[in-house]
């Protein structure tokens, strides 16, 4: 079995996906979160069941809990569900 979603597996995740895809992290919040009218969101942890998120709205900071439609095995089954995530996402968004 590869590498469960350890603490540092979630770090840089979470690191990565604020840095190089805001606009993902943003989308999850809008749409998985049910947080629509949030301007930016920053993903704080990734576990095996979901992700937690902050969302701000306007001078407000909201926690987020955003619940994975299985149980991650790794950290490549959360790299292809992250990116299944956003492609959904997109096409709740533009519906």
């Amino acid at each position: 079995m590869a590498d469960l979603i350890s603490a540092q597996v979630s770090d840089r995740i979470c690191k990565h996906m604020n840095d190089d895809h805001a606009d993902s992290v943003l989308l999850y919040a809008q749409v998985f979160g049910e947080v629509p009218d949030a301007t930016s969101a920053t993903l704080l942890a990734i576990d095996p069941l979901g992700m937690n998120l902050t969302a701000e709205i306007g001078e407000q900071s909201l926690p987020v809990r955003v619940t994975f439609d299985h149980a991650l095995a790794d950290s490549e089954d959360a790299h292809h569900t992250l990116i299944a995530m956003v492609k959904q996402a997109r096409q709740a968004k533009t519906a």
